[in-house]
Order: structure tokens, then sequence, then C-alpha cells
């Protein structure tokens, strides 16, 4: 095996022995060992090459015969929320409306009176489909007003103190892009979706800065167990603020790159101007904008009426002309455009827009991306590579948000759900995300579900539902080395970024991860055994001091620690 290495290289300040070394280059997918000096890749190939580097200060680490790969890039996120609601009420695997109730109440019994309680991740399918309403909760939260979201994000629960205390009654009018759900009555269940989610969220309290502090520290050791090295974080300016302080303290542990809303692009595009676009720890320079809502909460925009709700075609959460401005001024100016579409009609509005920006200025390197991208209509399957469209996704949903889709948009529609191998067959680019807190932000569990069709038979059954809802999806049927190019290397140049991502060339830098499994080589049927563990995961490098021996931190580079993919602990 040859060995790839900068020209001129002496000691390592690390190296990665007895390893299966995946590279990510396709002419040459495997290597014994690496080498790195400070947070930069020196060299990767055989055992000999590697050893003739190794030095008396580099630290080795022996893999044990375990894979090594590049660090994950989680392409879609949402950091902060995620860190939040590690410390809230859990309801994601709630299977009926008692449990559901008796975990709220649990949870209530915890914090002091008056205390919002937020977070949650409810699923009402779970329970057959009935929405819950404020009526199931209140006896069991006086004192605290409750506002949970639903698993995906796209509509929430209010008790009667939250909705109270947002002042949100019979007599509130609707809000365009959203709905309040109503009883008869016309006084609110407590439901309220999309836009209508702002009439109470603006009576939330704002988190403290240590508040987020902590969720943001929480959120990325939450990752780093999962071998995620860097994100792309859906937020705001408040958000971006956090990761500023954390920047400047020296903490931050993740690499991430914080989009904003796009209606802000003018506020960025000044930033931009005045600060630079940050560094490899923290850059900006992205925005985030939605067309639609949701398929588990009905307000994706399709094309026809959804197939259990004949009357509804989902809504559009901001006109196609603000979408247009925004995206035509954000464009001028340099800046990367991220647009949430769902339905089939979503996703051929935001196509458009980006068709008609591309016509207009002749982008030379806009990397337009569309997140989700779900329910593709097949007439724009192609329509992606030819604009230059990223179709940023989610694997994970074709094992959740997919158990419904087929009673929900019926089985032809459905047939293009997760369309992850039609889309590269038509020579479109992927990033791969988990929309954490939507989902788990894990890797393997996405390179599991785009495996193949058993993945979401198999995970369909587990979480009860019918195996045959993903039959004729081979749309979506990735093999899992092809996954694992788009939580790797491949979704750094997606993401914004035009650095080498991973171990394809020396010179990139060293974010990676180890472990006692091999989904690279997984077949169809292990699905790339999604319950290994990360073995160990490192961002930059920790250097050894020549004074003390003991490790110590060089400057610009971080070593976090490393995670086990198996429960067998790691020696050495």
């Amino acid at each position: 095996m040859l060995c790839t290495m900068i020209a001129g290289a002496q000691e390592a300040s690390l190296a990665v022995v007895h390893a299966r070394v995946w590279t990510g280059n396709a002419a040459r997918p495997w290597a014994e060992a690496l080498a790195a000096s400070g947070d930069t890749i020196m060299a990767v190939g055989d055992a000999a090459s590697i050893r003739k580097l190794i030095g008396p200060s580099t630290r080795v680490l022996d893999a044990h015969g375990g894979m090594v790969a590049p660090g994950f890039i989680d392409s879609h996120l949402h950091f902060l929320e995620g860190g939040l609601n590690l410390d809230s009420v859990q309801l994601r695997d709630a299977r009926s409306k008692e449990e559901f109730v008796t975990r709220i109440k649990a949870f209530a019994a915890t914090v002091p009176p008056g205390t919002w309680i937020t977070g949650g991740d409810w699923d009402h399918q779970n329970w057959g489909g009935e929405l819950p309403r404020k009526e199931w909760i209140d006896a069991a939260t006086p004192q605290n007003p409750v506002w949970i979201n639903r698993v995906d994000g796209h509509m929430s629960l209010a008790n009667s103190p939250a909705l109270a205390a947002a002042k949100v009654d019979k007599n509130t009018p609707e809000v365009a892009g959203g709905a309040i759900v109503r009883a008869a009555s016309g006084e609110p269940t407590g439901i309220l979706k999309d836009n209508a989610k702002s009439l109470v969220d603006r009576a939330v309290p704002a988190p403290s800065p240590e508040t987020m502090d902590r969720a943001l520290d929480a959120a990325m050791k939450y990752v780093a167990a999962r071998g995620v090295t860097s994100v792309v974080h859906m937020g705001t300016w408040d958000d971006l603020a956090v990761f500023r302080r954390a920047r400047k303290a020296g903490r931050l542990r993740t690499r991430i790159r914080a989009a904003v809303p796009l209606a802000t692009w003018e506020r960025l595009a000044q930033t931009v101007a005045n600060d630079g676009r940050g560094d490899d720890w923290l850059s900006i320079g992205c925005l985030k904008a939605f067309v639609d809502g949701s398929l588990g909460s009905h307000t994706a925009a399709f094309l026809e009426p959804f197939t259990d709700a004949p009357q509804d075609a989902g809504l559009l959460v901001n006109t196609p002309e603000d979408l247009y401005r925004w995206t035509s001024g954000a464009t001028r100016a340099g800046l990367q455009v991220m647009v949430h579409a769902i339905g089939d009609r979503a996703i051929r509005l935001q196509l458009d827009v980006f068709d008609r920006v591309r016509k207009e200025q002749h982008p030379p390197d806009a990397r337009f991306r569309i997140e989700h991208a779900q329910h593709i209509a097949p007439a724009d399957l192609a329509r992606f590579a030819a604009i230059g469209v990223i179709a940023s996704m989610q694997p994970y949903h074709a094992i959740d948000d997919g158990r419904w889709a087929d009673e929900v948009i019926g089985l032809e529609r459905a047939k293009t759900t997760y369309a992850f191998r039609s889309l590269l067959d038509a020579h479109a680019r992927l990033a791969f995300g988990s929309d954490w807190d939507v989902a788990p932000p894990a890797p393997l569990e996405g390179i599991y579900a785009a495996d193949a069709p058993h993945a979401g038979r198999q995970e369909s059954r587990r979480l009860g539902a019918r195996a045959e809802d993903h039959h004729g999806r081979s749309a979506s049927c990735l093999h899992v080395g092809r996954s694992l190019r788009g939580v790797c290397g491949e979704a750094e140049g997606n993401v914004g970024s035009r650095k080498t991502g991973g171990f394809r060339a020396v010179g990139s830098r060293f974010d990676a991860h180890s472990g006692a499994g091999n989904p690279a080589s997984a077949g169809a049927g292990d699905g790339g055994r999604r319950g290994d563990r990360i073995r160990r995961r490192t961002v930059g490098v920790c250097t050894r001091s020549s004074e003390s021996g003991s490790s110590r931190l060089k400057p610009g580079a971080y070593f976090i620690r490393w995670w086990a993919w198996s429960s067998k602990p790691l020696s050495g």
C-alpha cells in the first residue's frame, strides 16, 4: 500500500495505527494508519510509512483493528434547542395519552411553580393520531405554563396557563402561514401550528445566558458521543451570540456553521463585510428560510390534497414573492441560501425561485440548498442537478416521519419520498444531517435508514408501523459507503466550506472518530450496525508536552475524547 504525505514531513504529533482507515477516496478507499501534525493530516497509508513519522513526542493511538473515519458532519440541526431539550420532559416515545400526561405531571413536580415547561418532542401518531388538548394536561400542571412541541417542531401544545400568558383565546385572529386548532365553540384546543406558534413563543421568557451556555456544552458533549465533529446550525442571531461567546472563551468543541434567518440577509451581508466570515471553529455566511411546514403536522405544501384530509393541501409559511426577494438579495451579496421545503408544491416553488435567481445573476458558486426535500414530484428530480441545488436531507426521517407517509399522501406519491438514490442517479448533490432535536443526531442511525428498504421495514416494526409502509421506495436506497460520504467529506463542501474534508487529501484538517464496527462494508441486512457506538472521536489534535510528558492543548486545535462503538472498553 502506498502512503500519501506532506512533502518534507518530519515528526507527527499524533499517529493512529492498527486501523482500517476509510478515506472516502474512491481510488484508495482504505488505509492502515494515519499521522497528523497539529490539526492537519500529514500522511495516510500503510503502517510502515506512518511508523517513520513517529517520534518521541508523538501520541500513538492503537485502533485495535477498528474502523477510523473522518468526523461526521451534521448538515442540518438545531444545536441549542437540542441541548436545552436534553434537560426537559421527554415525550418522544410516550405510547399513550396516559403515558403522555403522566410524564408531564412527573416533570412538573421537579420544577418550581411558574417555570415554563418546554421541549417535549411528542408524537401523536404513537397513540393513534389524536392530537393532544390542553384539557389533558391542565390538571397535572396548574402552576406551570406548558408549551411543548411535536417531534417535528411544526406544532406545539399549550396548557391553559400558557395560553393565558400569551393572551390567546377564542377571539384571537388566525395567523397567515399557521393555524390555531379550535374546538367547535371556537376556543383554542391548545394546538398551534407553524407561524401561529409565534403567539405563544413571544410569551416564553428568554433563557439566561448561563442557561444557553450550559445548553451548548450539553449539545457538544451529546453529539461528540455520536462521532459528530461539525454541524450546520439552523437558528437565530441570538444563537450566534451564544456561539461567539463560547468561541471567545475557547469553549467550542464542535465546529459550527451558523445560519440566521433569510429575511435578515442585509444584516448578515453587513456583518460579513465588517467582521468576515469567521474561522474553522465558527463561521457565518448562510441563511435559512421556510416555504412550508411538515408532513406530520399536515402543514407541508402539496400540489394535491392529502390522502387522509382531502380538503387540505398544506400551507405556505412565506410567500413566493418574499422568498424570491430574499434569495435574490442574499445571492447577490455572496451568501448561501438554505430553504426548508418538504411538500412537492413547496419544493417546486423554491426550485423555481433558485432557477430564476440563477438565470438572472449567474452566481459562480451559490450552493443553493433545499432543506429536507422529502416529497419530490418525479418531474422535479432532475431539476436539482440542472439548477445546481443541493438536497440537504435527513435519512432518519425515512423511518420516523416516513411511518405515516403512505397514509397521509398515498402510495403513489410516497414512491419518491426520501429519494436519495434517485437524486444521485440524476447527478444531484446531497448533504446529510439529522434535524436534531427533531431526530437523533446519530449519523449511524441515518446511515442505517438510508441503507436499504429493510431498514425502514425493521424500524417500522420496532416503532409499531406496518411493515409494508416502505414497499416500493427503491428511490431511497443507498449503500452505506455512499451514505458515509454524505456525512463526511462531501457534506463539508455542500455546507459552504471550500476546504477538503475528511482524509481524502493530506493537508486537510484532522477531525476523526473510530469504532469497532465497519459500517462502510456493511451490506443489505446489516444496516450499518446501528447498535454500535463511537469508540473515539477527536477534533484537532492533543499534543504531548515534552517538559512534563502530560497531554496539553495545542493552540488552535482541540482534542476532545474518543468514544466506543461497542460497550467493550478500549485499552491504551
